[in-house]
């Protein structure tokens, strides 16, 4: 069982930065990778990005490459989301999940724990 926490969002001006965190806690011994997803109203589901936990790979999605950039603190059990250059289409609830297995890393559905959510709004 693994508890996810996310903080950090709030409102920014376009073209502002924004650092989201993703506490993790309860078994995060065998975490196999933690990412973001988001979800504007009206859409689907949106990978952000991904970070494997013992091994410095990541992944990003196609809206976000560039702009945003993940990273973790294994000491912490924390994994963080730093936005830059940020769109009013980036508005959106983030959520950070965390999966124990290989496989499609942009798929929703393969992670097993999720936190709350934490919105993230960006003013034109």
């Amino acid at each position: 069982q693994v508890q996810l926490v996310e903080s950090g969002g709030g409102l920014v001006q376009a073209g502002g930065s924004l650092r989201l965190s993703c506490a993790a806690s309860g078994r995060t011994l065998n975490m196999y990778a933690m990412g973001w997803f988001r979800q504007a109203p009206g859409k689907e589901r949106e990978f952000v990005t991904a970070i494997r936990w013992n091994v410095d790979s990541t992944y990003y999605g196609d809206s976000v490459k560039g702009r945003f950039t993940i990273s973790r603190d294994k000491s912490k059990n924390t994994v963080y989301l730093q936005m830059n250059s940020l769109k009013p289409e980036d508005t959106a609830v983030y959520y950070c999940a965390s999966r124990k297995y290989s496989g499609r890393y942009d798929r929703s559905r393969e992670y097993d724990y999720w936190g709350q959510g934490t919105q993230v709004t960006v003013s034109s």
